[in-house]
């Protein structure tokens, strides 16, 4: 089949009803190129003071939601006639409902789900079509989505006789260092009205572009079915796929017919194998691996939304030097242009389904749907995944309710029985959180003692509010009765916030293999000895790896109580989460360098000052937050106050000097939680911490001030890209001094302009309450930085110029070829 992007040449405009269309005056649709994010250009709201509106725009970073229609107007050759036309979506958020010229073509009412639209009773052959996309998303989530195509769609272009859609599943049953088995079932479709015998070539194809194997089989098929054609064909020495080593072959697919070429697909995949059992955890290749994990989100940041290629791309390379070996799609199907990343990248995958089954979280989420569209839902995310080597695991839910109920967990088998008929080549889990899972009881016990508290705030600050007690409501027998249903259906049992049962549950259930599904990473530390000491514990998941929009200021650090009073969450403007490691525009925050040093990769020291305004005052933080502290030594206007310093070292002691003199020196490592405090007096110039172990020096790391004129730095990721929708190059605005140290004091807006064929996809900073948006020409630094996210248009030299006041304006170039 031909697939070409069908991204360009898209309007998106409000949506009209049929009857508003006839009496209403019509609004001018404006153009747009897929993936798009309607959503993260508009307006955000500041609700009225106690206003329930709050709490659900609080979810969505006080975003809008609305009702968009995508349109689109597309010529159909003649010849097409004798064809099969289908567009693919891989996702709309949310409940899509399609037209194509006016007439009802199909809908998918999940946000994540990729779905297809056979078009060709629809169309108009030799002249133009429209294809009309109804997105709508209300009160349906607990974190910002989105609204509109945010991820690619695909035209699709076949002969009647074909390879299904998704209809190439390659495995690698049996492996030895001296061959490996690669077993390709080929599902081949015959749409015509005649029977025909067609020939299926099957080539394994290297990195170097060499055959290295192949087979070709003949198949009969009666006209309007499909049938299942099975090959074995063997790769002698394979090159294994791996974190470390991610070799990748492609599975290339042929019918011919009569000497003739009738289709052809191209699937890459990985020959790896998995094990797991609780004596030696995960394997992969026969090798234990302990999995370094981040749960994220689906958005990139400033660009919101919009799953663009590259977007994907960067944050697995960015995650990856951060230490992480392992993705957590939370809490929904993970995109296409991730896995490809993951794959080629050397990153694991965890799955994930579901938020809710049946039960609703947020007023009109996808629990209305799940009941009716749930099989098709797990056969997209199957489908989506089966090739894609860096997938280990489907996780079918997060923090269900029903997971503690008898009856309804039955929901429980059905999902887990499903993904295995579809793919028994990987492992199925459940993100299960004990508190969740005895809500019901809990309620009951609450109401019995005449506690009347409203939990209106939800679960995350009752569990945030319940800190002290949490670890033994998740470690008892309530807890253990109510969950062990659910868990009997898993190959592995992911605890979220489950740590207090990692070593009761293995004396309980001695044949449980247990991942932290989604943990505080506050206490990474404690968590990642557990990992490294017992077997039946394959690894964490941090929430969060990535900070993210909406659940607006679960991770803030205040130092107001009266900040406090809404709940866990941040008041307007707040409006990302702050819990991640890495924050909304890429850079990794000091808590990633902490984690890189827990995890036993980084052999020298992170020096982080917490912000001397604040030395006076408590901080308060959540259980998702972590200290307000940022890695500069330039405090402007706080020359002789006192100020605060943490070093984070995997060592036996630290030593902390400011401009050569001691400030003093301190235990550090695995019993002091790989961190010592120091209090000092603020000099501008050098901080120097330096690590020893047995009197011997491991490591050190040196800040020092920005001092003179203030410049602006600006640095490309990448300055060739590709003239195409999928690519970016992510701009980086820095405010330094003439030798490159920073200035996070110094902060002020800063423009930036175009020249060529580009625009401005996104700019932003990580201010997680901002009152700017992402996509004005002018924003705020914050801690002295910004991004601006650059889209080609088309083939050309793209020139970035950044002004600020005081700075002389810098310019680079991108070149879109």
């Amino acid at each position: 089949m031909i697939r070409v992007s069908f991204n360009d040449n898209w309007t998106v405009g409000k949506k009209s009803g049929f009857f508003s269309e006839m009496t209403s005056t019509p609004v001018q649709p404006k153009p747009v190129t897929l993936p798009h994010d309607e959503m993260i250009v508009r307006k955000r709201q500041k609700p009225e003071d106690g206003s329930d509106a709050g709490k659900h725009l609080n979810a969505v970073g006080y975003f809008p939601e609305g009702e968009y229609d995508y349109k689109k107007t597309f010529f159909v050759p003649a010849e097409y006639k004798e064809k099969r036309v289908t567009f693919e979506f891989e996702g709309v958020y949310a409940n899509a409902m399609v037209y194509i010229n006016g007439d009802f073509a199909g809908q998918c009412p999940n946000g994540y789900t990729n779905f297809y639209i056979k078009a060709d009773r629809f169309l108009k052959y030799g002249e133009d079509n429209e294809i009309k996309v109804v997105a709508m998303n209300y009160k349906d989530s607990r974190w910002y989505t989105g609204a509109g195509i945010y991820r690619n769609t695909k035209l699709i272009v076949g002969e009647l006789v074909h390879i299904a859609l998704d209809g190439v599943k390659v495995s690698t049953p049996d492996i030895t260092s001296d061959r490996a088995v690669v077993a390709v079932a080929n599902v081949i479709e015959n749409e015509g009205i005649h029977t025909r015998t067609v020939n299926v070539q099957t080539e394994i194809v290297d990195a170097g572009g060499k055959v290295v194997a192949s087979d070709v089989a003949t198949i009969t098929l009666f006209a309007g079915e499909s049938a299942t054609l099975r090959q074995r064909v063997y790769v002698r020495s394979p090159k294994l796929w791996s974190v470390e080593q991610p070799n990748l072959y492609s599975c290339r697919t042929r019918l011919v017919a009569d000497e003739e070429q009738i289709d052809e697909e191209m699937n890459t995949f990985g020959i790896r194998s998995l094990s797991i059992d609780p004596d030696k955890g995960l394997s992969i290749n026969g090798e234990v691996v302990k999995l370094r994990g981040a749960c994220i989100h689906h958005d990139n940041g400033v660009i919101g939304s919009a799953t663009i290629d590259r977007a994907e791309e960067r944050r697995v390379e960015i995650l990856k030097e951060a230490g992480f070996n392992a993705l957590r799609s939370a809490h929904n199907p993970i995109s296409k242009a991730m896995l490809d990343a993951c794959d080629r990248l050397g990153m694991l995958v965890m799955d994930e389904s579901y938020d809710m089954w049946t039960s609703t979280k947020s007023d009109y989420d996808y629990a209305l749907h799940f009941p009716l569209w749930w099989e098709k839902d797990i056969e997209a995310m199957v489908n989506k995944n089966y090739n894609h080597p860096s997938v280990i695991m489907y996780s079918i839910g997060n923090e269900i309710p029903e997971t503690g109920r008898a009856i309804d967990s039955v929901w429980g088998r059905k999902l887990a029985e499903m993904v295995r008929s579809l793919d028994n080549t990987r492992f199925v889990t459940n993100s299960i959180n004990f508190m969740v899972s005895i809500m019901d009881e809990f309620k009951k016990m609450r109401q019995s003692g005449g506690d009347s508290e409203d939990n209106s705030d939800g679960i995350n600050t009752m569990m945030n509010n319940m800190k002290d007690i949490m670890a033994a409501i998740t470690a008892s027998d309530l807890a253990t009765a109510k969950t062990t249903e659910s868990f009997a259906y898993a190959d592995i049992a992911a605890y979220n916030y489950g740590d207090s049962r990692y070593l009761k549950d293995k004396e309980l259930f001695p044949n449980r293999v247990i991942v932290g599904g989604e943990t505080y990473a506050s206490s990474i530390d404690k968590n990642w000895k557990l990992v490294k000491e017992n077997s039946h514990i394959i690894g964490d998941f941090t929430w969060t790896g990535w900070d993210y929009l909406g659940e607006s200021g679960i991770g803030k650090v205040t130092y107001d109580q009266s900040e406090l009073a809404g709940g866990v969450f941040g008041a307007y403007p707040w409006l990302t989460a702050m819990v991640g490691d890495i924050d909304i525009t890429g850079y990794r925050r000091p808590f990633s360098y902490y984690r890189e040093i827990v995890f036993g990769l980084r052999k020298d020291p992170y020096i982080a000052v917490l912000r001397p305004e604040y030395y006076d005052k408590q901080a308060i933080s959540s259980m998702w937050g972590w200290s307000d502290s940022v890695s500069s030594w330039s405090w402007n206007g706080y020359e002789g106050k006192p100020i605060k310093v943490e070093v984070y070292a995997d060592a036996e002691e630290v030593a902390l000097l400011v401009n050569g003199k001691s400030v003093g020196r301190a235990a550090v490592g695995e019993e002091q939680r790989f961190k010592a405090e120091f209090d000092t007096v603020y000099e501008s110039g050098e901080i120097v911490a330096v690590a020893y172990a047995k009197g011997e020096e491991i490591g050190r790391m040196t800040l020092r001030s920005a001092t003179g004129a203030i410049t602006l730095k600006i640095e490309a990721d990448r300055t060739e890209i590709a003239a195409s929708d999928s690519d970016l190059s992510f701009v980086t605005i820095s405010l330094t001094d003439g030798a490159r140290n920073l200035y996070n004091t110094a902060d002020r807006k800063v423009a930036v302009q175009l020249e060529g064929p580009g625009v401005l996809q996104g700019f932003g900073s990580a201010n997680p309450k901002p009152e700017e948006n992402f996509f004005d020409t002018k924003r705020t630094t914050f801690d002295g930085r910004a991004l601006a996210v650059i889209r080609p248009t088309g083939a050309g030299l793209i020139t970035v110029t950044v002004t600020a006041e005081d700075c002389a304006s810098q310019s680079t170039q991108i070149h879109a070829i």
